[in-house]
């Protein structure tokens, strides 16, 4: 067997950039989930530690994706999360703008797979592609809701549970190392 080699094309060092991005999410998702925790909002806090696991579901699939094309994976440090919010709305805030974030990342990514001719890659990363739309349009959703729900949380918390229930997880999705479900 050969040692993987190192990432040697810049979509492979963009790729490797999006675990770290995906993990700092998962943590950032967190620290939103604990807020609401916190709150006593437990719909919302549910919604973002699900939010939370699939971002670290979603940095896993890059690293099957790795160990899959017999490159090397070396694990980023996670950056430290947002919080001390002031009032429920700013975590919404905060995660939209996150999952803009991801987007625009992937979005590079995906460019950068097509320009590169990476078409093994360019096809990878199609189902993130996809994933970040249904991302971006729920939590304008919430930040939409939150608006109008204003100072009443419950509302918010109530049309988490109603229209975002926890969804099983996506078919078509890359794989997991090491056979993980």
């Amino acid at each position: 067997m050969t040692a993987p080699a190192k990432p040697s094309t810049r979509f492979h060092t963009l790729l490797h950039d999006e675990i770290g991005h995906f993990f700092d999410a998962s943590y950032q998702d967190t620290a939103i989930a604990v807020y609401f925790d916190n709150a006593d909002l437990p719909h919302l806090a549910r919604h973002f530690y699900s939010e939370a696991k699939e971002k670290r579901r979603h940095a896993l699939m890059v690293i099957r994706y790795f160990v899959d094309r017999n490159i090397v994976v070396e694990l980023p440090a996670v950056d430290a999360a947002v919080g001390g919010f002031t009032d429920a709305h700013a975590p919404i805030a905060l995660a939209l703008e996150q999952e803009k974030r991801l987007t625009e990342q992937i979005v590079e990514l995906a460019r950068t797979a097509r320009d590169e001719g990476d078409f093994l890659g360019e096809q990878f990363v199609q189902w993130f592609l996809q994933e970040q739309v249904e991302e971006v349009a729920t939590m304008h959703t919430l930040v939409r809701i939150s608006r109008r729900a204003g100072d009443d949380l419950f509302q918010l918390d109530n049309f988490v549970e109603r229209e975002l229930a926890v969804a099983p997880e996506t078919k078509g999705a890359p794989p997991l190392p090491g056979g993980m479900a």
